[in-house]
């Protein structure tokens, strides 16, 4: 995978040494409650498109608001040196997801760095759909999620390990920060809605912290 700097979707926001250690669990149906669900069969996934919502007392007329569809491709990630960049070719965007040590002094290309926690700075959720990533290779990672609601804390927020075994699915409105993956580069098949909409929080800029998210194994 290629990453050019000056196509990043968003700018980083960095410059604070302090960080939110997230729980880390085994994803599996019982714990991913709330949250969504694994996938065994992904052309079997569909994708919940919500409609759009009404802007008064009008309603949003029927079989209207819910109409764009879903999109897929590949969702591509990769460890340079210490920092993780990704492309998600569904809906043509690149990103600097986070860092194995502090920001700036990770290096941002070059070989892998030994990594045990990704420093994660911002998280978003889609209010127009659900997601659906699964591991082409049937690589393992780590993704935090945390439950719907805008006055969301990085206290919120539990890390899930999965295997690579089942794919994952997402609910609306539920928060995720980055899929890391264990593996320097990995790749996903990534199923949302086309609309895209995104509603983030910036961990740094409003709390003062990274969430922080272990790669060692789970305890249980």
């Amino acid at each position: 995978m290629t990453m050019e700097l000056d196509h990043i979707a968003y700018t980083p926001t960095t410059g604070v040494r302090r960080t939110r250690e997230t729980p880390l669990v085994v994803a599996s149906d019982a714990s991913l409650a709330g949250y969504g669900r694994l996938v065994d069969d992904p052309a079997a996934c569909e994708i919940e498109i919500v409609r759009w919502p009404a802007q008064g007392w009008r309603p949003v007329d029927t079989n209207s608001g819910d109409q764009g569809g879903v999109t897929e491709g590949l969702f591509e990630f990769a460890w340079r040196g210490e920092t993780l960049y990704a492309r998600n070719n569904a809906v043509g965007d690149s990103y600097l997801f986070g860092w194995s040590t502090w920001p700036e002094t990770a290096a941002a290309d070059g070989p892998p760095a030994r990594r045990e926690r990704a420093l994660i700075w911002r998280a978003n959720y889609h209010p127009d759909g659900g997601q659906m990533i699964w591991p082409t290779r049937g690589q393992s990672f780590v993704v935090p999620l945390a439950p719907p609601g805008d006055d969301v804390t990085p206290e919120a927020f539990v890390s899930f390990w999965c295997d690579g075994r089942s794919g994952l699915y997402i609910a609306p409105n539920v928060w995720h920060g980055a899929f890391v993956p264990h593996d320097d580069e990995a790749s996903f098949l990534d199923r949302q809605g086309r609309v895209h909409a995104r509603v983030s929080v910036d961990f740094p800029k409003e709390f003062g912290c990274y969430l922080a998210v272990p790669l060692g194994p789970p305890s249980a």
